[in-house]
């Protein structure tokens, strides 16, 4: 299948060509719905943060915010702030114009309060719309894409047909010269060594036990461990018995080729190929950072259902048994339990999930995407006050 897409001042590809509507608080998320609401052909990110940070979050936060502005999917932005943020709408603004892209913002409480500001904004997301409609596609391929990996509402069959089959489907991409991203640095323990065994260099090797071994001690600085929540209340439910049996099967969302960097939330890529990026495994913050990395699309596997979505990147949904799949059609694609059955093999399925990878690269929209699913929170790795 030949691929099109719209190709960024900064070189990566777009397949979606999103206006976003951006708060910079959670007291501005309002007024950005507003505006995306008056203005149809927009999105905007429910933000549900941004003010009294700290530390290492502030960090986190500016970078997520910026890199979420300068995915390839979206081709102008509007941020829209209250005035007395950490990260104001006008310094967000100043580092996203590095991605070449139109950017405009607000501003609640110097653009004239919330009535004004949503009249500004309408006017401003109106002229982004018009200049977005002027973008054209061409040809692209799958070395331009990146996948992004999920796993939510695990199960036992979850490690043994959904995640491999979706493993199978990145070792295409990788091998026709893509790029996947695995989060969820708490769902490597217990498997990090496998991991480890896959680094390209001793450097990123070091670099996985580096973030696994930082995810424990910041779990341990707030009085907890891992092994009280992981696995969750769900999955234990659901029969998970140990964080070591569901990191097997999270892990294998990976494929199986060699590891070729090893990012932090929400960082860019420098290099091609299988990717680990420090997320929690918290589903809607992890999606949001392995996305802020740049993924076009998500593949997000599932054993008890979840409709999790965002609102710049198409989400895949695939679930590992039949009844989460019949019980939840409307917001599952594809369904893994045929493996269980014995009606197909993990390569079959995973046929299955690389084309219709493709097929949503070219336009068609997964069950998220047609149910507007737009959850959007960032991570805070400081406590708050």
């Amino acid at each position: 299948m030949q691929l099109y897409g719209y190709r960024r001042p900064d070189g990566r590809v777009g397949f979606r060509n999103h206006v976003l509507i951006l708060p910079t608080a959670i007291c501005s998320a309002s007024v950005a719905e507003k505006i995306a609401q008056l203005v149809p052909g927009t999105t905007w990110a429910n933000n549900n943060t941004g003010c009294c940070l700290l530390g290492e979050d502030i960090d986190i936060y500016r970078r997520t915010i910026v890199n979420t502005a300068g995915h390839p999917n979206v081709a102008a932005t509007l941020i829209i702030g209250l005035g007395c943020e950490t990260i104001s709408a006008a310094m967000a603004a100043a580092e996203i114009e590095k991605f070449g892209k139109p950017v405009r913002h607000l501003a609640i409480q110097t653009d004239g309060g919330v009535r004004k500001t949503i009249e500004k904004g309408v006017i401003l997301a109106k002229e982004l719309l018009a200049y977005a409609s002027k973008s054209k596609r061409e040809p692209a391929s799958v070395s331009d894409l990146i996948v992004g990996l999920e796993c939510g509402g695990s199960d036992p069959a979850s490690g043994i047909t959904a995640n491999p089959a979706t493993g199978a489907a990145v070792d295409r991409v990788i091998d026709e010269g893509g790029s996947a991203i695995l989060g969820e640095t708490d769902e490597w323990i217990g498997a990090e060594m496998i991991l480890t065994s896959r680094a390209k260099t001793k450097a990123i090797a070091r670099d996985t036990l580096r973030l696994v071994r930082r995810f424990e001690r910041h779990v341990k600085a707030h009085g907890s461990n891992l092994s009280d929540g992981q696995p969750t209340r769900g999955n234990q439910a659901a029969g998970l018995s140990t964080i070591e049996e569901k990191s097997l099967g999270c892990i294998s969302k990976l494929g199986s080729r060699e590891i070729s960097e090893v990012l932090e939330y929400s960082e860019i890529p420098t290099k091609k190929g299988a990717i680990l990026l420090d997320t929690p495994g918290f589903d809607v913050t992890s999606v949001v950072g392995i996305i802020a990395g740049g993924c076009q699309v998500m593949v997000f596997t599932t054993g008890l259902g979840t409709p999790v979505g965002n609102p710049i990147a198409p989400v895949i949904k695939v679930s590992s048994n039949s009844l989460t799949y019949e019980r939840m059609k409307d917001a599952i694609d594809i369904n893994a339990g045929t493996i269980l059955e014995g009606k197909e093999t993990i390569a079959g399925v995973g046929n299955r999930i690389y084309a219709m990878i493709l097929r949503v690269l070219s336009g068609e929209m997964p069950k998220a995407e047609q149910l507007g699913q737009i959850q959007y929170g960032i991570w805070r790795a400081t406590t708050e006050l």
